[in-house]
């Protein structure tokens, strides 16, 4: 069985087991095949992005794009409640977890779904390398359907299947988060090397100990 197939088994097993399952996205690269994948598999379901004001307008467009795109899933927006305070320049951990962290987990306190489909790979950088397709917290089961494929693999399905990327994403943006923290990479650099640059931040914290 080819990795699309397994992966759309895969899906089509965890939606059966949790139906109440949502999806988290940023509309990278891998989120967006992982949206095009579950949406095959049947997934109709939430799909949540966080807004936390920082976002590059691409990715705005991105998110207007797929929302009439894949129109069988109930998508929300949440949006963090912050004034352009600029606490990025002084702490980015802090302000990760006001403007990105703490938004979601409050929805997922009202909403207590049993589990979430993510777009995490191995191949994204170290902190990932040894994600498994199936993860347990003290709240929910993570599902990480694309946890063995690589970029290359990624980006086959998005040709094969004609699907739109983020337009920054040709320009070396491998990993596109918020745009004072987000650069491009250079060659040989991890899909997520321009994440923080200049700090060993990896994460924002949505996905290490303590966070989902």
């Amino acid at each position: 069985m080819s990795l699309e197939n397994q992966t759309l088994e895969h899906i089509k097993t965890a939606l059966k087991r949790h139906p109440d399952a949502l999806m988290t996205t940023a509309f990278n690269l891998n989120g967006i095949v992982l949206l095009d994948l579950a949406t095959r598999a049947g997934f109709t379901g939430q799909v949540v992005f966080v807004d936390t004001g920082y976002h590059f307008l691409e990715t705005l467009i991105v998110r207007n794009h797929l929302s009439e795109k894949y129109k069988q899933v109930q998508w929300i927006t949440l949006n963090a409640n912050h004034q352009q305070d600029n606490l990025w320049q002084s702490n980015t951990d802090a302000c990760c977890a006001k403007n990105k962290v703490a938004p979601l987990k409050n929805f997922l306190e009202q909403q207590k779904p049993s589990a979430l489909l993510n777009a995490r790979s191995r191949e994204q950088n170290s902190t990932r390398a040894t994600i498994e397709l199936r993860e347990e917290s003290a709240e929910r089961i993570h599902f990480n359907p694309l946890a063995f494929w690589t970029r290359a693999e990624l980006e086959a399905y998005a040709k094969e299947h004609q699907l739109e990327l983020h337009p920054l994403y040709a320009q070396g943006y491998l990993s596109i988060g918020c745009a004072p923290c987000t650069k491009a990479v250079v060659v040989g650099e991890d899909a997520r090397a321009g994440r923080w640059v200049g700090s060993t931040k990896t994460e924002c914290g949505l996905w290490t100990k303590g966070g989902l």
